[in-house]
């Protein structure tokens, strides 16, 4: 049964999977930091310094806070800023990975635009050939 299961996870697409898994957690944090420390700063700025991850509205009339932690302490709320933050990260992220493979794409065009050398012709097509030329001198 050991035998078995290291023959499993030494197969490519486990490792390959492993490896995507990993590298897209990484992705996942620099796109995150790229909002909300680059983008949402630069919108909050454009529409007057606010943070969408305070936009709330209370669901209960005991809450009276201005913060959405403080506003959670106190009853329900519907916390629509921080969706709104989210999806603006998804759509960075879904932006950012169309970019990269439009590139992959171009890039891979490029090597199958480039012609390939002629094919050698046969060696009898060859040998014909120079009796040709021979007998024309």
């Amino acid at each position: 049964m050991l035998k078995e299961f290291q023959e499993f996870i030494a197969k490519g697409n486990v490792m390959d999977l492993a490896v995507g898994v990993i590298i897209g957690g990484a992705f996942g944090l620099i796109v995150k930091s790229l909002t909300d420390d680059i983008i949402m700063p630069v919108v909050g700025a454009i529409f007057g310094g606010f943070d969408f991850s305070d936009f709330f509205i209370p669901l209960s009339g005991a809450v009276t806070a201005s913060t959405l932690d403080a506003a959670r302490e106190q009853g329900a709320v519907l916390a629509y800023g921080n969706f709104v933050t989210v999806a603006l990260n998804f759509l960075i992220l879904a932006w950012i990975i169309f970019l990269m493979v439009k590139a992959v794409n171009n890039m891979r065009r490029k090597e199958e635009a480039k012609p390939a050398a002629p094919a050698a012709p046969p060696a009898d097509v060859q040998l014909l050939t120079e009796i040709r030329d021979l007998l024309r001198k």
